[in-house]
């Protein structure tokens, strides 16, 4: 084996990680829809971090309270759902829009409008968002072409 394979040339500075898991990261990034999942992860958190707030208004007992827990918390999963398992983000996030639609109802209007928008902004970015797609190059016809 060379060393020069193995060492950086003279005069470069390297940082301590090198650059390997910043190139996995982005390699892993482009395989899944990692804005989609991480707005509706954020979305999730945000309205359960409201619903600890100590905001005296909105009071619930009973199964109002129960659901102002839970549906934040379904979003959350549904986000991680989505980066950890691509092939069934359409089923995650349909039901990641229903849930946040939900947390409108229960949770402080859905984080204060915050956590909602997030949460319906990620489930769409996930719901269409496609793999493996080379980006198509649009041509105009002329009239010509089309006879």
């Amino acid at each position: 084996m060379d060393p020069r394979e193995t060492e950086p040339p003279a005069g470069t500075a390297v940082p301590a990680g090198g650059r390997r898991p910043v190139r996995s990261f982005r390699a892993w990034r482009r395989r899944r829809p990692f804005w989609g999942g991480l707005l509706l992860l954020l979305g999730g958190g945000e309205i359960l971090l409201t619903e600890q707030a100590s905001i005296s208004v909105v009071l619930q007992a009973g199964a109002g309270g129960i659901a102002a827990y839970l549906l934040p918390l379904v979003m959350a999963v549904c986000g991680l759902l989505v980066l950890l398992n691509p092939a069934q983000r359409l089923f995650y996030s349909v039901i990641g829009v229903l849930v946040s639609l939900g947390t409108w109802v229960t949770s402080n209007l859905g984080g204060f409008f915050i956590g909602l928008l997030l949460g319906l902004i990620g489930s769409s970015l996930a719901f269409g968002w496609l793999p493996d797609q080379e980006p198509r190059r649009w041509r105009r016809r002329s009239r010509h072409e089309t006879a």
